[in-house]
């Protein structure tokens, strides 16, 4: 079996939007018909230069290979360039097209991809949400930590047994700052609001975007600590592993990071230097559905567990589920609301949501199949950012 043939698409993300502008899907097809899919994370260039460089890749690299031998096609594309270090774009790009690989080779063996990576763990997967805003909110979720509050609860009232939300203000290119006043305040605020609607049936899950200081990131979580947060995300940029390093010893939150890693070698940094005890790999970014299986493992051996970040489409969201489903030291799995609106029309199959809950489907390959005609007849043709940092610096002091 070879791969004979791949296609990207580049996909419009209808409002409200959720999971960002677009997604960027690639689609490889072998010598025998059989497709696989994988999804890009990568927020560095447009979205057709992405495209772009997943069919370089394909060209070099990818068309003619044997999509069985993952590790091999893995080395290839992650050091031919003379580099042999992690590169987020190329990243992206390999890990969209390894999960297509491990889709293909799920299809051929007839079997989901967790059973091929150490078999099923997990029948179920806890997961939780944003609090996101709806019509007809007569306050927005992160203006009014009342209206957060309810928000909050009535997603607990769906099944979600944890909500995260990040009120603490705006990130931009020129951080690491120092939170002001306002933002420490509205932070704990949300914490104790939230804590009060919810009690002990759900966990809080404090989101930042490594926009603070070392010393402001730890006056931080002085003021949600008392709430028993689950965690505090990203509270330093993820550039320097052994700053957020300092403020996992000052406080008794668990530190979350791993969004904007990639590979075996970024997060093993975060773990030898104890900066944080639950990694968020997003699967369409770190190297792929493998690199993220050999990252648990490390994570494992230091009682660290695995939360899969999902800031993208319903493609790395199934990549997701096959890699909890399949790790001992799974903790819990993002999910975009309940899998549905746009994420869902863009399956054949919708994921399957139940009561907080995410059930790994028993499809072969990754258990999904993208929908070509809806993604067809949303076609992203603009030039922005997947996700976008402010400019410009915010005035000390200010928020």
């Amino acid at each position: 079996m070879k791969i004979s043939d791949f296609r990207t698409f580049v996909v419009g993300n209808p409002p409200p939007g959720f999971g960002g502008r677009y997604f960027i899907f690639v689609k490889l097809t072998t010598d025998d018909g059989i497709v696989g899919y994988g999804e890009v994370y990568c927020d560095t260039f447009g979205p057709h230069t992405i495209a772009q460089m997943v069919e370089d890749v394909c060209e070099r690299h990818v068309v003619g290979a044997d999509p069985f031998k993952i590790e091999r096609l893995w080395r290839r594309v992650y050091g031919s360039g003379y580099t042999l270090r992690p590169d987020v774009s190329l990243m992206g790009v390999l890990s969209g097209i390894e999960t297509a690989c491990w889709d293909i080779v799920g299809k051929a063996l007839d079997k989901p991809v967790y059973e091929l990576l150490g078999g099923q763990v997990h029948d179920r997967l806890r997961s939780y949400t944003y609090l996101y805003p709806e019509p007809g909110d007569t306050a927005h979720v992160y203006d009014d930590p009342d209206a957060a509050a309810a928000r909050a609860l009535s997603y607990v009232e769906k099944g979600f047994t944890a909500v995260k939300f990040d009120p603490a203000g705006a990130y931009t290119v020129f951080d690491p700052r120092q939170p002001s006043m306002a933002a420490l305040d509205r932070s704990e605020r949300f914490v104790k609001r939230i804590r009060e609607a919810v009690g002990v049936r759900a966990d809080l899950l404090f989101g930042t975007h490594g926009q603070f200081t070392t010393a402001g990131a730890i006056r931080l979580a002085k003021r949600i600590e008392p709430y028993e947060p689950l965690w505090f995300e990203e509270p330093t940029p993820p550039e320097t592993p052994e700053e957020m390093a300092r403020v996992a010893r000052q406080t008794s939150v668990p530190i979350a990071t791993g969004e904007r890693l990639t590979t075996k070698y970024e997060f093993a940094r975060v773990l030898s230097l104890q900066a944080a005890s639950i990694l968020q790999p997003a699967l369409g970014r770190v190297g792929g559905i493998l690199e993220a299986k050999k990252i648990a493992g490390m994570a494992e051996a230091h009682y660290a567990q695995i939360a899969p970040h999902l800031y993208c489409g319903p493609i790395e969201g199934a990549a997701n589920v096959q890699l909890a489903a399949c790790t001992p030291n799974f903790l819990i799995l993002e999910s975009i609301q309940t899998w549905g609106g746009f994420h869902a029309d863009l399956l054949t199959t919708p994921m399957q949501w139940e009561e907080g809950y995410v059930i790994p489907p028993t499809a072969p390959g990754i258990g999904v199949e993208l929908n070509e005609a809806v993604a067809e007849a949303h076609p992203y043709k603009g030039a922005a950012l997947h996700l976008e940092m402010g400019p410009d610096p915010l005035p000390p002091g200010e928020d």
